[in-house]
C-alpha cells in the first residue's frame, strides 16, 4: 500500500468507528422526537463546516449543475434521512440485529455496484474481501426476530447505506470532502425540518434536555462533521469500493463499546467476527495480498554422468 492508500484506508476506517460507537447516543434519544434531532444535528453540522469549505466555496456551488443539486438531495434523502428513517421503522417490528446485518451487506453491493457503473469488471480481491466483511459482520450482531415489515425496513436501510457512498461519488470530485459534507448536510436539515412538520405537526422540534443536548452534540461535532469528512476524504483516496469495506468496523466498534455502557456483551463470537471483518478489509483494501498461484515447475531430465561411458 502506497501513501495515499494507508491515508484513505485510516480516514475511511476512523469514520466508521466514530459511526459505530454513536450507537451510544442514539440509545439516549428514544424519546426524542426523530426529524426535529436530525434537524438540530445536521443544522449545526453545516454551520461548523461552512468555515472548513476553503476559499471559493461559494463559486463551487453556484457552479455546480441542477444534476448535482438533485444528486445531493438524493444523497441526504436516500443516505442520512431515509437510512434513519428506515432503521428506526424496522427497528418497530424487528430485533436491532436484523437491519445490523442487511447493512453489513453493503460492502458486496457497492463491490458490484460501482465497477458496472463504471463499464468494467469487479475487483476480485475487493469482492472477496467484502464477502469476509458480511460474514463478520453477521457473527458480531447474530441474526434477530423480525416480521415482513421488519426485513422490508431493513433492506431499506441497506439501500441508504449504498446510496451514501455511490450517491457521492459524482459531486465528490468538483466539491471535494469539506464542501460536499457542508452541503449535504444543509440539505439534510431542510429534509429533516420538512419531515418533522408532515409527520409530526408542531410537535416536531422540542428543547432537549441536558442528557439529549450532548448526544446531539455529540453527533453532530464528531460523528457528522469528523466522521463525514473523514469518509468522503478516505473515499476520494481509494474510491468507493475499498471505502465501504470499511463500514464493517461500524458493527464492531458498536460491539466494543456497549459493555461500558452496560447494553451488551462482548463473546466469543463478536471476537471472530471481529478477526473477519478485520481480515476481510486487509483482503479487499490491498494491505493483504493473496499470494499468485506458482506455476507447476517442469522436471527435466537428469543429466547423464559423461564419466560412465
Amino acid at each position: 500500500m502506497n501513501t495515499v492508500t494507508t491515508r484513505g484506508s485510516l480516514l475511511a476506517a476512523l469514520a466508521c468507528v466514530l459511526v459505530g460507537g454513536s450507537f451510544t447516543a442514539n440509545s439516549v434519544l428514544g424519546d426524542y422526537p426523530y426529524a426535529g434531532g436530525q434537524f438540530l444535528r445536521y443544522a449545526l453540522a453545516c454551520l461548523l463546516l461552512v468555515p472548513l469549505a476553503g476559499r471559493g466555496a461559494a463559486a463551487r456551488l453556484r457552479s455546480l449543475p441542477p444534476r448535482g443539486w438533485a444528486r445531493l438531495a438524493l444523497l441526504a434523502a436516500v443516505g442520512m434521512v431515509g437510512f434513519n428513517l428506515a432503521v428506526l421503522a424496522a427497528e418497530r417490528t424487528a430485533e436491532p440485529a436484523v437491519p445490523g446485518v442487511l447493512v453489513g451487506c453493503a460492502p458486496v453491493v457497492v463491490a458490484v455496484l460501482v465497477p458496472l457503473m463504471d463499464g468494467r469488471r469487479p475487483r476480485r480481491a475487493v469482492l472477496y474481501g467484502a464477502s469476509a466483511v458480511a460474514v463478520g459482520a453477521f457473527s458480531v450482531q447474530g441474526w434477530g426476530r423480525t416480521d415482513g415489515a421488519g426485513l422490508a425496513f431493513s433492506l431499506c436501510a441497506l439501500v441508504g447505506e449504498v446510496g451514501f457512498a455511490v450517491l457521492a461519488v459524482p459531486v465528490l470530485r468538483p466539491l471535494g470532502p469539506r464542501l460536499l459534507s457542508a452541503a449535504v448536510c444543509g440539505v439534510a436539515a431542510v429534509e429533516s425540518a420538512a419531515t418533522g412538520l408532515l409527520l409530526d405537526g408542531s410537535a416536531w422540534l422540542r428543547r432537549p434536555g441536558g442528557v439529549e443536548a450532548t448526544a446531539l452534540l455529540w453527533q453532530a461535532v464528531v460523528v457528522t462533521v469528523i466522521g463525514f469528512v473523514c469518509w468522503y476524504m478516505g473515499m476520494q483516496r481509494i474510491g468507493a469500493e475499498r471505502a465501504t469495506l470499511f463500514s464493517g468496523l461500524i458493527p464492531v466498534a458498536a460491539a466494543c463499546t456497549a459493555p461500558l455502557v452496560g447494553t451488551g456483551s462482548y463473546g466469543a463470537a463478536q471476537a471472530v467476527g471481529s478477526a473477519l471483518v478485520g481480515a476481510g478489509v486487509a483482503l479487499g483494501s490491498g494491505a493483504l495480498r493473496v499470494p499468485v498461484r506458482l506455476r507447476r515447475p517442469r522436471v527435466l531430465p537428469e543429466r547423464a554422468d559423461v564419466s560412465s561411458w
